[in-house]
């Protein structure tokens, strides 16, 4: 576990999950389960893995069975131990470290990400705090969030994971202007959240990974909307730009965009078989090239 300061973390998990229906008419997209545990359930291994303490959930009043996952199930811890399971005991964690602080916060209206993070704001306070976008799984050896914390103890300030996109793409996410690249760290000068493909500054893209300095809630109270008629985290940010240092990290790992139905299978398959993920082995994989071979 990294030496963090970053103990608070805001999962923004208000949405309705369209593109799943009719899965998510009942059941909330993040609780759809990639291998063995839910979406959710995965970020808050992240989180943790990355020394976070206090989880907190920007959800909707639709949406209950979230918090109901990371709640104490004394039903079921009684039927373990009735049936002498114990084993599976750490199991009804979901994930969540020892003394976690878990809050729940609504947004009533779908205004955007950034309104959803400003929704988190008396319980983020005055410290830096993470942002994790459950859509987005990453299959490293080192979490991401966990990467971005060591980077964030040098840098500071604001700090978004990154990654080239086709250009045919930059469309569907917020696009960087870079002032210089190493390889791993991206100084960035400016943002463009959802432009065409002309008028993308580059092609490296934000992925749902942020450390945010608190400063970003001040310009969040202002409430302006960008793109979508939302409020755009990317517009708070470019508007720090010059108050507040700005950098992207090029994370190690595979990125797995589990908005859409086919990141979402790939990710089944890609977390199942690593040993990074539930490490299924051989047996499995014989079985799905099996699948692939007759279909």
């Amino acid at each position: 576990m990294p030496d963090s300061i970053i103990k608070k973390v805001v999962f923004p998990v208000a949405g309705l999950g369209t593109r799943f229906l009719p899965a998510t008419k009942a059941v909330p997209k993040e609780m759809l389960p990639v291998v063995d545990r839910p979406l959710i359930q995965w970020a808050v291994e992240e989180a943790s893995a990355a020394g976070c303490e206090e989880f907190i959930f920007v959800t909707s009043r639709e949406k209950p069975s979230i918090l109901a996952h990371f709640s104490q199930a004394e039903h079921y811890e009684k039927a373990l131990r009735e049936k002498d399971k114990l084993e599976l005991m750490d199991s009804l964690k979901a994930g969540l470290p020892n003394h976690a602080k878990v809050h729940e916060v609504f947004q009533d209206e779908p205004l955007g990400l950034g309104h959803a993070i400003w929704c988190a704001r008396d319980i983020v306070g005055d410290e830096p705090f993470a942002v994790i976008l459950p859509d987005d799984m990453v299959l490293a050896q080192t979490g991401c969030l966990s990467q971005m914390v060591e980077a964030h103890a040098s840098l500071g300030g604001n700090l978004v994971a990154v990654e080239n996109v086709p250009a045919d793409q930059t469309s569907r996410y917020g696009v960087v202007d870079p002032i210089s690249d190493d390889g791993t760290i991206v100084a960035i000068k400016g943002l463009v959240e959802k432009p065409k493909p002309e008028d993308a500054p580059s092609t490296l893209a934000i992925i749902g990974r942020y450390i945010l300095d608190p400063s970003v809630m001040r310009t969040l109270d202002q409430g302006k909307k960008g793109a979508g008629g939302e409020i755009q985290i990317t517009d708070a940010l470019a508007d720090l730009i010059g108050e507040t240092n700005l950098s992207g990290y090029r994370f190690s790992g595979i990125r797995y965009d589990c908005g859409s139905r086919d990141g979402f299978l790939a990710a089944n398959v890609a977390f199942a078989v690593s040993s990074f993920g539930a490490d299924m082995g051989d047996e499995l994989r014989q079985k799905l090239q099996h699948v692939l071979n007759i279909s």
